[in-house]
């Protein structure tokens, strides 16, 4: 194997609608970790997939008149169809309907918590929101609503299995505090932590079978399916192994899940606990990234305002769309989607800025033949782009990718300034012109080197021009990476 490994996943989608804006953003994000690790010599497993059981898909099929099976399986494809649109490097992609792959996983979790005596069966009356898929507590409503989806929750009562969720609170607190349990970003880390000192409750780990039949069955209880906590969260496990094979004990625990903020309490809290319980170490760090809006509004089907990642890409390319979710959204915080930004940031930084430098860079080096024979940069060359690589890779350890980008776009300002300032087209001596266009092609080199986790098409296509044999340099001019758009 490559070197020590990286396992890392994303949340997996909720299958009652096609993939958004949104969905990409998370997605996009873990792949630079995945792709950066790989180029560090990790040996690195990427694991996305969708959520596909629940009421709401249930729902979601019957209005749209098809079995939800079949239904699940139109909106997984869509969600699949997202590795080749941003270009995401994910290894493997798990559905909760497999029965095969995810559902021994799930089973087999459930008889650990059964077994260590932290599931029982008692009868409950709660207010269910359909949209979340869990119960909620009063606390949780606002004048009785769901704040986050704006309805009123179900008000249901009957007989569930519960799992004793309660028992854990000090426990996960200390992991985290400590950080062996890493929280990022730190106000994340404080939210769970003041969730956890308000006191855990027990939940509900399953629900009957007459109202909710699209889902895995208890084991041993056919008149229960398993809710979503020991359903969806079991995805970790069950695609590397547990419950069929030992291949998930090289891989877990993960070294990084990388989740919006509305599941955070599930993956922090109910999640460490179910870990707990069953024997197994807990994940060794939980990355938290904020919502996308789309011109300043909430995304939803009923303002009509969802985008279309492939509608995007198709206008303005896979590389634009990850540098916008990259660059703009800042580490953990909330972010906003605008075409109208997209635009401006593609004419200036893409296009004027990447695109305009490479162009000069490749157009000079093509003019100068094979004369590159036994160059060396020049040590001021060499100094500044290391200078800059140690400060990129910290950045993206810590998640930090806008300001990673902006370090790269310092590194293309500090090129186009040694281009303009030395002129090679008007340099007279041979010597000098070839030494300056030499030190232009090294910055260039190593710009794409540092994009190739954000931007890897881009990436490739300027290392593709260079070509390095030995001591010898050939550059080939290529066609234009940003051509200008018109306002």
């Amino acid at each position: 194997m490559a070197g020590r490994k990286f396992y890392i996943t994303t949340a997996i989608d909720y299958v009652n609608g096609p993939p958004h804006i949104g969905h990409a953003l998370e997605k996009v994000q873990a792949d630079v970790l995945a792709r950066y690790a790989r180029s560090a010599g990790r040996n690195v497993w990427f694991l996305t997939g969708t959520d596909e059981h629940g009421v709401k898909i249930a729902r979601a099929a019957a209005e749209a008149k098809k079995p939800p099976e079949v239904f699940a399986e139109e909106l997984a494809d869509k969600f699949k169809e997202l590795k080749g649109i941003l270009n995401l490097s994910w290894d493997d992609f798990i559905r909760t309907t497999d029965k095969s792959r995810h559902w021994p996983g799930a089973k087999m979790m459930w008889e650990k918590l059964a077994a260590a005596g932290d599931i029982y069966k008692k009868t409950y009356k709660g207010f269910y929101c359909v949209g979340h898929e869990a119960f909620l507590t009063k606390k949780d409503l606002v004048d009785g609503i769901c704040p986050d989806h704006q309805e009123k929750p179900e008000l249901v009562e009957e007989e569930n299995y519960f799992f004793r969720f309660s028992k854990y609170g000090k426990r996960i607190a200390e992991k985290i505090e400590s950080e062996e349990l890493k929280i990022l970003p730190h106000g994340r880390r404080k939210e769970i932590l003041a969730f956890i000192e308000g006191g855990l409750e027990d939940v509900s780990f399953s629900r009957s079978r007459a109202s909710l039949s699209w889902g895995i069955p208890v084991p041993g209880d056919e008149s229960q399916t398993i809710y979503v906590w020991c359903d969806a969260l079991v995805n970790y496990l069950s695609a590397i192994g547990y419950g069929r094979n030992d291949d998930w004990k090289h891989w877990w625990p993960a070294d990084l899940h990388v989740i919006g903020k509305d599941i955070l309490r599930f993956h922090a809290a109910i999640w460490p606990a179910m870990l707990m319980s069953a024997g197994l170490p807990l994940p060794k760090a939980i990355y938290v990234h904020g919502f996308l809006t789309v011109d300043k509004q909430k995304i939803s089907k009923t303002i009509g305002n969802t985008v279309d990642p492939k509608d995007i890409v198709e206008k303005y390319g896979t590389d634009t769309l990850r540098y916008y979710l990259l660059r703009e959204v800042a580490l953990g915080s909330d972010g906003d989607f605008s075409e109208r930004r997209l635009k401006e940031l593609y004419n200036s930084d893409l296009a004027n800025g990447l695109g305009n430098f490479a162009a000069r860079v490749l157009t000079l080096g093509e003019e100068m033949g094979e004369n590159f024979q036994g160059l060396k940069p020049d040590h001021e060359i060499v100094e500044f782009v290391q200078g800059m690589k140690g400060p990129v890779f910290e950045k993206i350890k810590e998640v930090n990718f806008h300001e990673a980008l902006s370090l790269i776009w310092q590194l293309i300002d500090y090129g186009d300034h040694y281009i303009n300032k030395t002129a090679p087209w008007s340099e007279d001596n041979f010597e000098k012109k070839t030494k300056h266009v030499f030190n232009a092609v090294v910055i260039l080199d190593n710009v794409a080197a540092l994009l190739q986790s954000f931007l890897p098409q881009t990436a490739d296509r300027i290392t593709g021009c260079i070509s390095w044999r030995g001591d010898k340099l050939k550059i080939k001019r290529g066609e234009v990476l940003f051509p200008r758009f018109s306002s």
